[in-house]
């Protein structure tokens, strides 16, 4: 897909409208005045407004990319008030006018009936917290059609072709946020370098339940370990015969003896039971936690209207092969059997409390009869100080051995869990696999390297490493081979590596996004860009970049290279004249 459009209107006028073209695309910054260049005018935002059509959050246009706290509230009050819609044209061929397009419009109203968040021309108001998702979804559909995993992401697959963000600016491959993992980055270029693997999304939901075991099994031993749970069980047990045995020299009467027995024993019990209902009560509450975060990702959408859309759709593109519902479908089912896969203990452990529960009301009442029988004897208040001893003992004896059953338990199921993952991992790093890994990445590295050739005389290349993390996961780590030797270089790395990528995804014949959005091109030396223009001038690709005007090359400072020329006086969004 190509950049066609973008539109800058109010419900009464157009503010702007930039029209793309194939090649280089320049937005100018024709600021004079010192405080001013480089700022504010709105140049940069021309990129996140693109960013913003493809499903990037609203604050990225208004809000201050250093302080997060901090909000551009004139830009926010003049888009949100006067209701600014952001139309994004996209076309599969900008020289065919009949060529196939995507029309997206969003608007920054949050709240009411005239938010707009539209799909050629279908609607996606969700009101749920899914309310983003659905919208993805569909973009996912119409620009990755091939793709159905919900890893890696559609803002993941894009990232690299929208960079104004400071890390993806400095970075060639991390262009995602500095939280991503690396299992991400890992499904994220193998699925880039066309490496099928199906069981990425498996893999990182089985990383997920290790983790929230590990972090299970860290409330367990936040006071000790297991191994010192073991050993103060066994001093608690020698203290608890000891107990028993000075508790035998007292002169009881007959029944006394056997009472006395009969309620320590009961108290142990009651203790036993209470911690394991603590401790099925904090596993369950674990389980209902997951379950809610996983059901507030499902997306819901009114299939009966979508048919009769995908109907007419169909009368006006024939060749329309996958439908929405399928989409939805599809994200739906696999959030059902996440939520079933995790929550399949779940009415087990229900029950299992319930009995329990029970069980402890009538301990409960049974103790209250021992006690009261007990305490009419007149060896009661002899034996009271040895009997509550003894009771601590039971009852710690109780708590320990219900955590070391947890912590078993626990650790059986970070041993399932890590035999599943050991089973893909078999499959990513087998010879097979990685034989298939090599060969991408070898082609991918004659554009990247032929690329980097043309512009700076160097070669860049590709690689990857197994490596093994600090959990002990094995994963594959890419990199570029050059190092960071200045802004400027690392930002022409950056360039080869995007238009490398295009150019190896239409031999591969892989689905992706034929423009690529740079900002700060001021950085880069002139002779640099002045290449990549030529560059992408002869090959399938737009180059959309930001740049200051005292810094254009020469070569450059040509009407035809322009999109939009911004300034103090005539800023993107033309504020001053509402």
């Amino acid at each position: 897909m190509f950049l066609k459009s973008l539109i800058i209107s109010t419900p009464t006028k157009v503010i702007r409208e930039i029209n793309f073209k194939m090649g280089i695309n320049l937005i100018v910054d024709e600021s004079t005045e010192e405080h001013i260049t480089g700022n504010s005018v709105g140049k940069t935002t021309v990129l996140k407004l693109i960013d913003f059509c493809l499903g990037a959050n609203s604050k990225v246009i208004y809000e201050d990319p250093e302080d997060k706290k901090k909000i551009y509230t004139l830009v926010k009050d003049f888009l949100v008030e006067e209701e600014v819609l952001i139309t994004l044209t996209l076309t599969e061929n900008l020289s065919d006018d009949d060529a196939k397009k995507i029309i997206i419009e969003r608007n920054f109203i949050t709240r009411g009936k005239k938010i707009i968040r539209r799909i050629n021309g279908k609607d996606y108001l969700e009101t749920n917290q899914n309310k983003e998702k659905e919208f993805e979804l569909k973009l996912t559909e119409l620009l990755f059609p091939k793709h159905i995993a919900s890893k890696p992401t559609l803002r993941q697959i894009i990232s690299h072709n929208i960079r104004y963000k400071d890390l993806s600016l400095n970075n060639t491959l991390k262009t995602l946020d500095r939280y991503t993992s690396d299992v991400e980055y890992e499904t994220l270029y193998l699925f880039l370098l066309n490496c099928d693997f199906s069981s990425g999304n498996q893999k990182q939901e089985i990383l997920q339940k290790i983790k929230q075991e590990n972090t299970f099994k860290n409330r367990l031993e936040k006071n000790q370990t297991k191994s010192t749970y073991e050993a103060s069980l066994a001093l608690i047990d020698s203290k608890i015969a000891n107990l028993n045995k000075r508790k035998k020299t007292f002169n009881t009467n007959e029944n006394f003896e056997k009472d006395l027995e009969s309620l320590n024993r009961l108290k142990y019990a009651i203790n036993l039971l209470s911690s394991d209902i603590s401790k099925l009560t904090m596993r369950k509450d674990l389980i209902e936690e997951t379950q809610e975060e996983l059901l507030s990702s499902q997306s819901s959408i009114d299939l009966k209207q979508l048919e009769m859309i995908y109907k007419q759709a169909k009368r006006n593109i024939p060749t329309l092969q996958k439908s929405f519902e399928n989409m939805v479908a599809y994200h739906n089912q696999m959030i059902k059997e996440k939520t079933l896969y995790i929550t399949k203990e779940l009415p087990s452990l229900l029950r299992a409390l319930e009995n329990k529960k029970h069980e402890l009301q009538q301990m409960l009442k049974e103790e209250n009869q021992l006690t009261n029988v007990l305490a009419k004897s007149d060896s009661f208040e002899a034996l009271e100080e040895l009997i509550i001893e003894l009771n601590e003992e039971y009852k710690k004896k109780g708590e320990y051995e219900s955590i070391i059953r947890q912590l078993e338990e626990v650790e059986n199921n970070l041993k399932e869990f890590n035999s599943d993952l050991e089973q893909i991992d078999n499959e990513l790093f087998s010879d097979d696999f990685e034989t298939i890994v090599k060969r991408q990445q070898l082609k991918f590295n004659k554009h990247f390297s032929n690329i980097s050739k043309q512009l700076y005389n160097e070669e860049y290349a590709l690689k990857y490493d197994i490596e093994t993390n600090r959990e002990g996961q094995k994963l594959y780590k890419f990199s570029a081979f050059n190092l960071n030797f200045s802004s400027g270089k690392k930002q022409g790395e950056i360039t080869c590596f995007d238009i490398a990528y295009t150019l190896f995804a239409d031999e591969e014949n892989i689905d992706c996004m034929h423009f690529l959005l740079n900002d700060k091109k001021e950085l880069m030396h002139d002779n640099q860009l002045v290449k990549i223009a030529e560059l992408v001038n002869q090959q399938n690709i737009q180059f959309v970049a930001s740049i200051l005007s005292d810094k254009l090359p020469q070569k450059l400072n040509k009407e035809e290279y322009f999109i939009v020329k911004l300034s103090e006086d005539k800023k993107l969004f033309r504020i001053e004249n509402f």
